[in-house]
């Protein structure tokens, strides 16, 4: 089972060639068009399940897709009960390959407060039971890192909702694999408006997996900047995007 999540900084009509060069089953995509418009100026492919999206601009949202139709590959469908003050979410249960709830974030955080709590926080502390009731994933941009955090007494400080998201049986992805430190990656998955040397670029992309998972066969990539960010790697001489994808390649037994 392979699960994308990929902030296409828009135009996803024209992107959706490389996302499937990905070979995604559930695909996590931030900034882009509900399906409908997509199906206006594209032609898409055939879901196992009916896409999932959720936005205010019908051309900026978050989407959820689910892949492998011909062999009934990914069966899922929303979960009811997103709170009106957690803009971007998607809560899903998955049925198959493997039976597990996930919840799909695109997280704005624009507004940092010391006890205000963004959008992450939000979705913790309301989706804790659906996180926990079970196997679960947590994708998609967060747009947080440990790096930034400012100490004790921050609500939205990254470190405090890792810390929260193990509590509840999940671990990031990336971290597993790799043994590096929050706020310590090596590799990052956003190039601050395609800058690639001048210190800009961050890790905000994050894949929580259950820990249980990690005892099995699974594998996790970051895209590369001259594949998804260099200038040219899109249409008319654009990037793909300013994120690279992060994926998550799973044994499904």
């Amino acid at each position: 089972m392979r699960i994308v999540a990929w902030n296409c900084n828009g135009g996803l009509h024209s992107k959706f060639a490389a996302l499937l060069a990905l070979k995604p089953d559930i695909a996590i995509i931030a900034e882009c068009a509900d399906p409908e418009k997509l199906a206006d100026k594209c032609e898409l492919p055939a879901f196992s399940a009916p896409p999932i999206w959720t936005g205010r601009d019908r051309n900026k949202g978050l989407g959820v897709f689910f892949f492998g139709a011909a062999s009934g590959w990914c069966d899922a469908s929303a979960a009811n009960g997103v709170p009106a003050n957690l803009r971007w979410a998607i809560p899903v249960r998955v049925e198959s390959p493997r039976r597990f709830n996930l919840l799909a974030m695109w997280a704005l955080n624009k507004k940092w407060r010391k006890t205000l709590p963004a959008d992450l926080r939000l979705a913790l502390d309301h989706f804790g039971a659906f996180l926990s009731g079970g196997e679960a994933v947590l994708a998609g941009d967060l747009n947080n890192n440990a790096t930034w955090d400012k100490g004790a007494g921050w609500v939205n400080n990254h470190a405090d909702a890792d810390r929260d998201l193990a509590r509840l049986g999940l671990v990031s992805a990336w971290h597993a694999q790799t043994g590096e430190q929050l706020g310590e990656e090596s590799v990052p998955t956003i190039f601050w408006q395609t800058r690639q040397k001048d210190g800009q670029t961050y890790h905000i992309d994050f894949i929580y997996m259950p820990r249980v998972w990690a005892d099995r066969r699974f594998n996790v990539t970051i895209g590369d900047y001259e594949s998804w960010i260099a200038p040219g790697t899109g249409t008319n001489g654009k990037s793909l995007s300013d994120h690279a994808p992060l994926v998550l390649e799973v044994d499904s037994g």
